[in-house]
């Protein structure tokens, strides 16, 4: 059994964690711990304290009980709005009390797409303009080129979680570039497990979204190859087993996050390219 965490801000979109639980393999178990979310605005000061280290370490300690193998930090804004290396800083934190590899949804958007082979993406975002700038300029400090960005304006995370399949699609549709190799709906407020497959179809090339995102993210840090072609071209090809470390290179690939549980893994020169 693979059991790996999510610290998750507050109760949005929660339920797409046990839909993918049914559609992985029935060895890997998904454990959600709620951290306090008592400002869901999208706002700068909101969403950057819901990534308080207090807030983060104390969610991290129940899931740490659970026998977790690895723990993302499951909030774009908390993450993203950090920078890179604030990013790195607030997963390594969290890492070093609990003793295993965490990381967060903005980092996993970075794996997720180098996983896919791709070089330019769009942005879908629900966010509004401003909010959306620091995903965008997130995602370019570790070079991603991004052609387009689209910011719905969304306020709160309740109004992103009360979406339906038609505006996750109009919003993934308008931003959508045809130079793109992929489109990526941040926002883990945002419920698209369940319409992954339909989204693909629509766009005509690989989805990825927050929630998705972060399952893949924690896997990797785990060590566990994941296949179920329902949650879109991130879960459809089958994984080979881990590979060893290239330390010639400075890099390695699956299990490149075990050096969060010691700090010691520099969020820009040891990201994995996959």
């Amino acid at each position: 059994m693979t059991t790996v965490g999510f610290l998750y801000p507050g109760h949005f979109a929660e339920d797409d964690y046990p839909r993918m639980e049914i559609l992985l393999d029935s060895t890997i178990r998904l454990v959600v711990n709620h951290t306090e979310c008592p400002d869901d605005a999208y706002s700068e000061d909101a969403l950057r304290e819901l990534g308080a280290p207090g807030r983060l370490a104390t969610g991290a300690e129940e899931l740490q009980r659970s026998g977790v193998e690895s723990v993302v930090w499951a909030c774009d804004g908390g993450s993203f709005l950090y920078g890179p290396q604030g990013a790195h800083d607030q997963a390594a934190a969290v890492a070093r009390a609990v003793g295993v590899p965490v990381s967060s949804t903005s980092v996993g958007f970075v794996h997720a797409v180098r996983k896919l082979g791709a070089a330019r993406v769009a942005v879908a975002a629900t966010y509004p303009e401003e909010i959306a700038a620091g995903f965008t300029a997130f995602l370019e400090a570790e070079g991603i080129e991004v052609l387009a960005t689209r910011a719905a304006g969304v306020a709160t995370a309740a109004e992103a979680a009360a979406w339906g399949p038609d505006q996750v699609a109009e919003l993934a549709t308008a931003a959508d570039h045809p130079d793109a190799d992929v489109v990526l709906l941040p926002d883990t407020a945002l419920h698209t497990v369940g319409h992954l497959a339909e989204l693909e179809e629509l766009l005509g090339k690989p989805v990825l979204t927050a929630n998705q995102v972060s399952v893949r993210e924690a896997l990797r840090l785990a060590d566990r190859p994941a296949w179920a072609p329902r949650l879109g071209e991130l879960f459809a090809a089958r994984e080979s087993p881990p590979a060893p470390a290239t330390p010639s290179s400075g890099r390695s690939i699956w299990g490149s996050g075990r050096n969060y549980a010691h700090g010691g893994n520099r969020h820009g020169g040891g990201a994995t390219r996959e």
